[in-house]
């Protein structure tokens, strides 16, 4: 390890241990390596070959920050999702030891779930992400509100609900911007009832990409921006097509710079999630997120 890495992994931990061992002083870039008055306690610990420093990802209250605030950047974009119909119980299970384990944004399950979810991570910074109106986003506006309200009372902190594609399709784009808001509103009224930490609920709007237009994506864009809502997202996975850095670029555009934008659909290897990134997305929706992070290929068809 040279000298420029070793610095780069303790500015890094200084920032996050200073907090529960009180302010370390600066370190300096050249110097006496052995000592460790001038180094830092953590300077010491590197200079004496440490690469990598262990600490519970479910403690963050000991350690005065969580252990996920050291995963990589990536796997903290992730949303580690399981939504097909068949899914079990154990596969529930594991999904949740595995976000976990690699500290992802969030775990993603269908609203029977969440209630589960949510007990397995409990005291966990990993979110709790659920899906609404999927996954067609046919449902009515007041169904889809209710369904929301209900997913956030039982733990829920994120919610991904389906925009109802056939008024888009059909230019109802009033009744479209008026059924987001509905499901942003009954959200955010649960959430004061029940948040973690304190944090906002988060609302993602599924557009459904691969069955619109440009013009329509980046209508869609706007009107869930207007509603109130926190991301668009690309897909359900269970449309024709998922998500293309094309679209993604495309809805950044729309949208701006401040809100967020999901690709999912389709993102099942590193070099995928990369190009997304590139082009503007801030979250990924993957089955395939071990595989992602580890940089392996995998079957997994979400």
């Amino acid at each position: 390890m040279n000298e420029q890495e070793q610095q780069r992994i303790v500015d890094r931990l200084r920032q996050r241990f200073e907090r529960s061992i009180g302010a370390i002083p600066p370190i300096p870039r050249s110097g006496n390596p052995s000592s460790a008055h001038s180094h830092g306690a953590l300077h010491s610990f590197v200079d004496a070959g440490a690469s990598r420093f262990g600490v519970r990802a479910d403690q963050p209250d000991w350690y005065g920050f969580s252990a996920c605030e050291l995963a990589p950047p990536l796997a903290r974009m992730i949303d580690h999702t399981a939504l097909k119909p068949d899914t079990t119980q154990d596969q529930i299970r594991e999904l949740c030891e595995e976000a976990r384990t690699y500290c992802f944004a969030s775990v993603c399950i269908n609203p029977c779930n969440v209630r589960l979810v949510s007990d397995l991570l409990s005291g966990s910074p990993v979110a709790v992400c659920t899906v609404i109106g999927f996954p067609f986003g046919a449902s009515t506006t007041e169904i889809k509100a209710a369904e929301a309200d209900c997913a956030v009372r039982d733990g829920a902190t994120e919610v991904d609900m389906v925009m109802n594609v056939g008024f888009m399709k059909s230019g109802l784009y009033d009744q479209v911007e008026a059924d987001i808001r509905a499901v942003v509103e009954a959200v955010r009224q649960a959430g004061r009832h029940r948040s973690r930490n304190g944090q906002p609920i988060i609302v993602k709007v599924i557009l459904e990409t691969a069955l619109l237009t440009d013009e329509e994506k980046v209508i869609a864009s706007v009107l869930a921006r207007n509603a109130g809502a926190d991301f668009v997202k690309t897909s359900t996975g269970f449309a024709k097509g998922g998500a293309t850095a094309s679209d993604i670029a495309l809805m950044r555009r729309a949208v701006g710079p401040d809100m967020g934008v999901k690709a999912s659909g389709g993102v099942r290897t590193k070099e995928d999630a990369e190009t997304m990134i590139a082009h503007g997305a801030t979250r990924i929706g993957a089955s395939a997120s071990v595989a992602i992070v580890k940089g392996v290929h995998t079957a997994s068809d979400y």
